[in-house]
């Protein structure tokens, strides 16, 4: 062991009084960012003290005595529909942070006690915790311990490597068994983005992923010369775009295939005299130019009138209160989305519900009808969630603890002669946040 000897003085570099001041205030941030982590470890602990209350009361709820699902089952969608609707996020988030609230309580026990310590960030303990849902129980702990040290002090993405890596050696079943189970669970979504953009994700194998990439980057590296002035990225993105709306696959299919989506365009705006908004539906606002452009190649349109000084929607064109093909376009039009609380999954792909049960005497009716995913209408059949209907498509649920949630429709519709729907901004129709997806 080297020793200094006494007689050496250790000079430390000199830092200014501002310097020194900006360094507490990086030392105050790092407390507060402890603080947090040690908030998010308190939090999976009581979701978890929750979910298993839950679980070991679940023989003893009330049970609508036509469910089909049995009490567990019951007892895991209420508990997770109502944690989602608690914490305003989709349900299938609230699935996964029940998921590693459960694995911090019983499998990563060393992971939970670093980041109620304010060791680690919660970002952190998720790449462990996603890292070692598929690592053998018995090793666990080691995985743990080896990669603890290294969550201290590195960034998530480097964490979540190294992770990586140690997993390929504790595992016991082959990368390529792996693969053939992750294969199954490959998915692709949409995020809206700001300044009418959006962001379309794809998660597949590796190879169809840096596939798709290297041939689009082909493509944008041959279109490139003198007078291509746009970016390789930009290029690129453009030729996946091509590629994606009017390609062929190796079947044929595709060939001449569009997309159908339903925008609003004011008149004013068509016609080139105002330069309002249009609207996308499961987006939002888009520029004039961009509305104006869908609306020239528009096969065919659906008459809406809009209130001149509201903004409200007053008639599609519909005739009578019946589900016809005018009525299911009047209520898409409305919701937009899944009716549940904190879902958005798209109307177009939901179930039109009676919100007032039809064997029960409830009216087909533009007041008694609204969209639920297959998932959330099986909610409201099999759980103890209840819901009614308010005027302007308003729709007030009931959890089974008692709790209420409301949902607004996405643009507040008054039939013809009807008065206009509450609404928190009576200026214009709300614009939803976030693509329904």
């Amino acid at each position: 062991m080297s020793v200094v000897p006494r007689n050496v003085i250790v000079m430390t570099p000199s830092v200014s009084t501002a310097q020194a001041q900006l360094g507490s205030r990086f030392d105050a941030i790092s407390a507060l960012d402890r603080s947090l982590a040690r908030g998010f470890a308190q939090r999976a602990e009581m979701i978890d003290e929750a979910r298993r209350f839950s679980e070991a009361t679940a023989a003893n709820a009330p049970r609508n005595t036509s469910a089909r699902w049995d009490p567990a089952e019951i007892a895991r969608r209420e508990f997770s529909s109502e944690l989602a609707c608690t914490l305003h996020i989709p349900e299938p988030t609230a699935v996964s942070l029940i998921a590693e609230s459960q694995a911090l309580a019983d499998d990563l026990p060393a992971t939970r006690a670093a980041l109620e310590a304010g060791e680690i960030s919660y970002r952190h303990a998720q790449v462990l915790i996603g890292q070692a849902w598929s690592v053998p129980t018995e090793a666990l702990a080691a995985f743990e311990e080896a990669l603890l040290p290294a969550a201290r002090t590195l960034t998530a993405a480097k964490l979540k490597h190294k992770a990586r890596v140690l997993r390929e050696r504790l595992h016991p079943e082959s990368i390529t068994a792996r693969r053939e189970k992750s294969f199954r669970d490959r998915t692709s979504w949409v995020q809206a983005e700001p300044d009418g953009m959006a962001t379309l994700s794809v998660t597949t194998s590796a190879d169809i992923v840096h596939s798709i990439f290297s041939r689009a980057n082909d493509f944008a590296r041959g279109l490139q010369g003198p007078g291509e002035t746009r970016t390789l990225t930009q290029v690129r993105t453009d030729v996946i775009s091509d590629l994606l709306v009017d390609g062929v696959t190796p079947s044929g299919v595709g060939k001449g295939v569009r997309a159908t989506v339903q925008i609003t365009v004011p008149v004013m705006t068509l016609l080139g005299h105002s330069e309002e908004p249009g609207y996308l539906e499961g987006y939002g606002p888009i520029d004039p130019d961009t509305a104006r452009d869908l609306a020239s190649r528009a096969s065919s349109f659906t008459r809406i009138l809009v209130h001149p000084e509201t903004g409200v929607v007053l008639s599609v064109g519909r005739t009578r209160y019946k589900v016809t093909k005018e009525m299911r376009r009047f209520l898409r039009l409305r919701d937009e989305t899944c009716r549940f609380a904190g879902c958005n999954q798209p109307a177009r792909t939901a179930d039109l519900d009676h919100t007032h049960e039809w064997q029960d005497g409830g009216r087909t009716a533009h007041d008694n009808l609204a969209h639920l995913c297959p998932g959330c209408h099986a909610l409201k059949s099999e759980t103890g969630w209840t819901v009614k209907q308010e005027p302007g498509g308003i729709l007030t649920w009931h959890s089974p603890t008692g709790r209420e949630f409301v949902t607004e429709p996405s643009t507040p519709i008054a039939p013809p002669g009807s008065a206009a729907p509450r609404t928190s901004r009576p200026d214009r129709p709300p614009l939803p946040d976030d693509a329904p997806f």
